[in-house]
């Protein structure tokens, strides 16, 4: 028995302690790195990243913000395309404008001397000796006129008329005789307008 004792170990048995040492070291590593946390912890993990009502809140509150920029962004828009269309506008009013009544300093001007023809010419109608001058008065007058009617200055001679206080200034009331009430009976300067627009009134004489 002691010579079994002594016999030297066969090299198999050495093999198979070693691959036994070897699994078991192997099967320790594999525990220690493959070692699983608990369950519950796993769960918590995952409502915290997925289902966190705080997150979802922040996302809610971050879509409402965005939503209110791009409504204030399209209204700020339609602001600025009906002020460039009301800025257009006006610059068309301002145009028109200009080129009905651009001319009306000028025709203020030239009144007085469509006043002072017209003056001449009643001075001296009964003047025979004045007859060629008074024809050329009446041409030069005559041609006035026609200037200002290119520029839409048209007289306003209400003789016989109804008294209209929008381009008739009454100088006078008198006895009309057989005219009717508030009716011209006399123009003493005749008015004048520009585009339709009154440029001075007709100073006139009114029946009563």
């Amino acid at each position: 028995m002691s010579d079994q004792q002594d016999k030297p170990a066969d090299v198999n048995d050495v093999e198979n302690a070693k691959v036994v040492e070897d699994v078991e070291v192997l099967d320790g590593e594999v525990v220690e790195e493959t070692t699983l946390e608990p369950v519950e912890a796993v769960e918590a993990e995952l409502v915290s990243d997925e289902q966190d009502p705080l997150a979802g809140l922040d996302m809610i509150k971050q879509l409402a913000t965005a939503q209110e920029e791009i409504a204030s962004l399209k209204d700020q828009m339609l602001r600025t395309v009906a002020d460039s269309q009301n800025t257009k506008r006006r610059a068309e009013q301002d145009v028109t404008k200009a080129r009905k009544f651009g001319t009306e300093k000028f025709a203020n001007e030239m009144l007085p001397i469509v006043d002072s023809l017209a003056m001449a010419l009643q001075s001296n109608a009964d003047n025979e000796a004045a007859k060629t001058v008074n024809e050329g008065v009446e041409m030069t007058l005559s041609m006035l006129l026609s200037a200002l009617e290119k520029f839409n200055v048209v007289a306003v001679d209400p003789q016989g008329e109804v008294f209209n206080p929008e381009l008739h200034q009454a100088m006078s009331m008198v006895d009309g005789g057989e005219a009717a009430s508030n009716t011209v009976i006399a123009v003493m300067q005749k008015g004048f307008t520009i585009s339709g627009r009154l440029l001075r009134p007709a100073m006139v004489m009114v029946a009563k």
